[in-house]
């Protein structure tokens, strides 16, 4: 019974990270523009008219404005879901934008930036080649840092009768951080537990290449 009872405490706590991640994916999928059009009118987004989203627009010049004004017709749908996109940078016809809040850890955040926001600038920006995503490099990886997330998880893990020790991390300073951590008892068999603990560290150290469980 304490198996089954593992099993339970991990699901509701652990589990919804797995399990919500098809329905997350689903949910950025009604978001990203390319999926879930607006109708063909004239809206306002923070006092900002936002143009008419219709084939037939006209083309507008590349510029910082122009950008803006498209990406003001996107950012209702990316906020929907605690999203948001800025410009980092306008180098001749090469875009770079970076991908905020919820959109920028989303699982389908490639598809909503390479589908739905590149495929929309293109089309009412001809002269733009290409749009690339700038990720954050995030907090700098710390054993220190690591542990503090450890210890939000470790309450959970002892309900479910299990524990999580930082063993080692290497490659700090460079580029592909890797970190090493020991899961004992019952949970350590619960594949949702890992998954969870692995993405609640990459969150906040975006930089960490690889979490390895012993």
């Amino acid at each position: 019974m304490a198996f089954v009872g593992t099993r339970v405490v991990a699901s509701r706590f652990f589990g919804a990270a797995s399990k919500s991640s098809p329905a997350r994916r689903a949910r950025c999928l009604r978001s990203c523009p390319t999926v879930r059009r607006p109708a063909l009118q004239t809206a306002r987004h923070d006092g900002v008219a936002l143009v008419q989203m219709s084939a037939t627009s006209e083309p507008l010049t590349l510029s910082e404005a122009s950008v803006e004004v498209v990406l003001d017709e996107l950012r209702p749908y990316l906020m929907a879901d605690g999203g948001n996109v800025s410009i980092v940078e306008i180098d001749g016809a090469t875009v770079r934008l970076k991908l905020e809040g919820a959109c920028g850890s989303c699982p389908s955040s490639t598809m909503t930036m390479k589908m739905g926001i590149e495929k929309r600038l293109r089309e009412r920006i001809p002269e733009i080649e290409s749009v690339v995503a700038v990720e954050d490099a995030g907090e700098q990886p710390s054993s220190e840092g690591v542990e503090q997330v450890l210890d939000q998880v470790r309450p959970f893990l002892k309900i479910a009768g299990g524990s999580i020790e930082l063993v080692s991390m290497t490659n700090i300073d460079g580029p592909a951080p890797v970190v090493n951590l020991r899961l004992m008892g019952t949970g350590a068999a619960i594949q949702s537990v890992k998954v969870e603990i692995s993405s609640r560290i990459r969150r906040r150290f975006p930089r960490i290449a690889q979490i390895v469980f012993t």
